[in-house]
């Protein structure tokens, strides 16, 4: 098992809260790491259908067999159970009672926010990230970075991305999302799943995505929305002072891992992304996918944005932590030339007090005047304190 680096933050949870819930994406590795943490908890798997059909029936008598703990397995598939865990993790006043594990966002937010608040701990799982392929001597090309993503299976058995994508892929359509969803037309999703990730690093046009998937405007809106739930995409929002402002803006689209944006876009090697026309989108990618990852295995939120003016002058990713605004221009390119510091040189007139940073494929880090320059890699590093 590859060392992941949220492991402290969970034990943490363990230590405080009755509950402790791990979300993310489908295969991020949350089951092979709860089973880690807690090796003398029993584990429940409520993808088995006469285990979640005995736990439906008498979820109170199902509950009280694990007085020692137990580990709860895709728990969107029995979100019931956690109005009866309520009671049961009152009366017995045990921290780390219950590990529960999920894949779908919203359903399981939902389910905790009216039965649990106040008694979990939610920690998100993303799949791996540079620092732990790199502690785990996995690191590849910058290329390769990008093509091969970050699944814990993928790199444990050594499975080939243009092999294992294609089975993520047809698990996700067949389980998660009629799971979530009725969707009659399963191709027709898939299609859809193509022309997102043909669109990374732009705003989303619904209407666009509409038109060429041959679906309503509506739809395009909902199948985003499942998608942001199931963890396959997330949305970062413009950056604004005026903070209501950000959420009516059009958001940008991202994959939660480039590897499976690479198989939606057909490619079948690293190669192939030398010239590609969404290159330097996919780097952009990684980049804000390194922060956001840095953040949640530190227990803390990603609040990630982007900048543009009206004049287009923009800035791939802003952050808010610790009272001060991070900018990060971001660029996929292993020369730097000064022309990457214009955008950064205008943003700081803006907001003088912000920290400014050039990503780009380097190897050292470094400065100019008030830039800082490094590399993806080198964001868990730099802002490991948050």
């Amino acid at each position: 098992m590859i060392p992941r680096d949220i492991k402290p933050i969970i034990q943490r949870y363990a230590e405080i809260f009755p509950v402790v819930c791990i979300t993310g994406p489908r295969q991020s590795g949350k089951t092979t790491l709860a089973r880690s943490l807690f090796p003398s908890y029993s584990y429940i798997s409520l993808e088995n259908p006469d285990i979640r059909a005995t736990a439906q029936l008498d979820p109170r008598g199902f509950l009280s067999q694990y007085k020692n703990g137990a580990i709860l397995d895709e728990i969107q598939h029995a979100p019931e159970l956690l109005s009866y865990m309520q009671q049961i993790v009152d009366d017995s006043k045990k921290t780390g009672h219950f590990i529960i594990t999920g894949s779908q966002n919203f359903a399981i937010n939902q389910a905790i926010s009216q039965s649990l608040a106040g008694r979990v701990g939610i920690a998100t799982l993303l799949p791996l990230s540079l620092n732990e392929l790199s502690q785990a001597g996995l690191a590849t090309s910058s290329l390769g970075k990008i093509f091969t993503g970050g699944y814990p299976g993928l790199h444990n058995f050594k499975i080939k991305p243009i092999e294992f994508y294609p089975s993520y892929v047809a698990t996700y359509l067949e389980r998660d999302v009629r799971s979530i969803r009725n969707i009659d037309n399963l191709s027709l999703f898939q299609k859809f799943l193509g022309l997102c990730a043909g669109r990374v690093g732009q705003t989303i046009n619904y209407t666009s995505l509409a038109n060429d998937c041959g679906i309503t405007h509506t739809t395009a809106r909902q199948w985003i929305n499942l998608l942001e739930q199931s963890y396959i995409v997330f949305t970062v929002h413009p950056f604004y002072e005026n903070y209501s402002k950000r959420l009516i803006k059009m958001p940008k689209l991202y994959f939660y891992d480039t590897g499976l944006a690479c198989r939606l876009l057909t490619l079948e090697n690293e190669s192939q992304l030398e010239n590609h026309y969404l290159r330097g989108a996919l780097w952009e990618n990684l980049t804000l996918l390194e922060i956001i990852k840095n953040r949640h295995n530190q227990g803390l939120p990603p609040n990630l944005y982007y900048w543009r003016d009206v004049s287009g002058v923009e800035i791939d990713g802003i952050t808010e932590w610790g009272g001060q605004i991070h900018a990060f221009e971001i660029k996929a390119s292993k020369t730097f030339n000064s022309e990457f510091l214009k955008n950064l040189n205008k943003f700081k007139e803006l907001e003088k007090s912000s920290a400014l940073y050039l990503v780009y494929d380097t190897e050292i880090e470094s400065k100019i005047k008030d830039v800082t320059i490094i590399s993806p890699v080198m964001v868990h590093q730099k802002f490991q304190q948050g």
